[in-house]
């Protein structure tokens, strides 16, 4: 692995930090959040038409910019030091990579140039709470996640040649805004059941949106129910047909390579907000004055905050690894999200604890990086659960003794 950056890569980050403290200070950041999308409107534009970021992953041929998890990652570690919010991870990091993997030859063309745009946005809607388990992070994905008949589930069948779905899905990341959904749905009954995947526009009749109130304010949430809806069926709808990528993987198989990419984006991401905690940190401690010296001065808070810089250094080297290895095959993306979910919630709590009384406000920004950490923990890990998959996955212990 060359851990240097490219010049390419490089002057994505400096564009975007440069775009990003133009257009996404605290002020802007509290105005968008409050709007009905959730996020800046304009700002996703700019991201779409000048910067091509929802592309950024995608294919030339589709639209795209060719790059690769790195370059992706690399842009979410930016939009994370000011937790810009906005449908890029639901978009480009969630669903578009599985239009991509398991979408004809058509649906590619016709939606994968739009979502590269920033035209369309797109979501990821999977039943109940089950996103973190459906990308293969916390758990087997091979299970009946998606239903399995049960009630809180999306079920899907197949009348006179059209699917229809019913159910609901509770946490859809910017689910209440996207123009597609990619639905999750079980199928099949007992005899041949298995998970499917389909496409729903926004409009669609029996199609139910609402926005859901989340800790995290800058990552927001929908509940989505489909009531008795048609739908379009993720690859080639034909009787006995399965869902395969180009490597032969069914659903969740994709499911898992799409959250081994996704985990690793998101640890960028999370390195970029807890280093700009400790940024902001510092630069409190070095102002703030107690008994006639900068409390940054006193030992126990040099001690408290080299803690944090090594933890966030950590994360970060294991963070680019994992976008690093994505691209390999390599499932080290969920190990890297739970060491920078860690530096986070670190970052952030010692940043409202040096901040004295004033980390505690609502006015300030310290809580938005602390809901950040514990949000994207519930919706992604946490930490253990992260990481003892990932133990079971390697079968790192069997039989209560360490395997050779």
């Amino acid at each position: 692995m060359d851990a240097s950056f490219t010049a390419e890569q490089d002057e994505i980050r400096r564009t975007l930090r440069e775009l990003l403290h133009k257009r996404c200070g605290p002020e802007e950041l509290r105005a968008a959040v409050g709007t009905p999308a959730g996020y800046d409107t304009a700002l996703w534009e700019a991201f779409g038409r000048q910067l091509g970021l929802p592309g950024l992953a995608l294919p030339e041929r589709y639209g795209g910019v060719g790059c690769s998890v790195t370059e992706l990652a690399l842009a979410c570690e930016e939009s994370g030091r000011v937790l810009a919010p906005g449908p890029l991870l639901a978009t480009a990091v969630l669903a578009a990579p599985l239009v991509l993997a398991l979408g004809t030859e058509a649906q590619r063309t016709a939606l994968l140039p739009r979502l590269a745009s920033g035209e369309l946005t797109a979501a990821l809607a999977v039943p109940g709470t089950a996103l973190a388990t459906a990308l293969g992070l916390v758990g087997d994905n091979r299970g009946d996640w998606s239903g399995g008949g049960r009630a809180g589930g999306v079920q899907a069948r197949r009348d006179d040649g059209v699917w229809r779905l019913y159910g609901q899905a509770a946490q859809v990341l910017d689910g209440h805004s996207a123009g597609l959904l990619v639905v999750a749905a079980h199928t099949g009954g007992f005899a041949r059941s298995r998970t499917l995947l389909f496409l729903v526009r926004a409009g669609a009749e029996g199609l139910v949106r609402v926005r859901q109130t989340a800790l995290d304010e800058t990552r927001p949430q929908a509940r989505v129910e489909l009531r008795d809806m048609e739908a379009e069926l993720l690859g080639v709808d034909e009787p006995g047909s399965e869902q395969r990528d180009a490597a032969g993987s069914g659903v969740p198989g994709a499911l898992a390579a799409v959250g081994n990419a996704a985990a690793a984006v998101l640890a960028a991401e999370a390195v970029g907000a807890a280093d700009r905690a400790l940024e902001r940190t510092v630069e409190y401690v070095r102002q703030r004055e107690q008994f006639g010296r900068a409390i940054g001065s006193f030992q126990v808070v040099k001690h408290r905050l080299a803690d944090v810089y090594v933890a966030v250094q950590a994360a970060r080297s294991a963070a680019y690894y994992a976008a690093w290895a994505a691209a390999k095959g390599e499932q080290v993306g969920p190990l890297a999200l739970a060491q920078a979910l860690e530096a986070l919630r670190t970052a952030a709590a010692e940043g409202i604890q040096l901040h004295g009384g004033i980390g505690f406000t609502w006015e300030h920004d310290a809580h938005l990086y602390f809901k950040r950490a514990s949000g994207d923990e519930l919706l992604f890990g946490p930490a253990h659960r992260l990481r003892g998959h990932a133990a079971d996955a390697a079968r790192l212990f069997d039989g209560g003794e360490v395997a050779v």
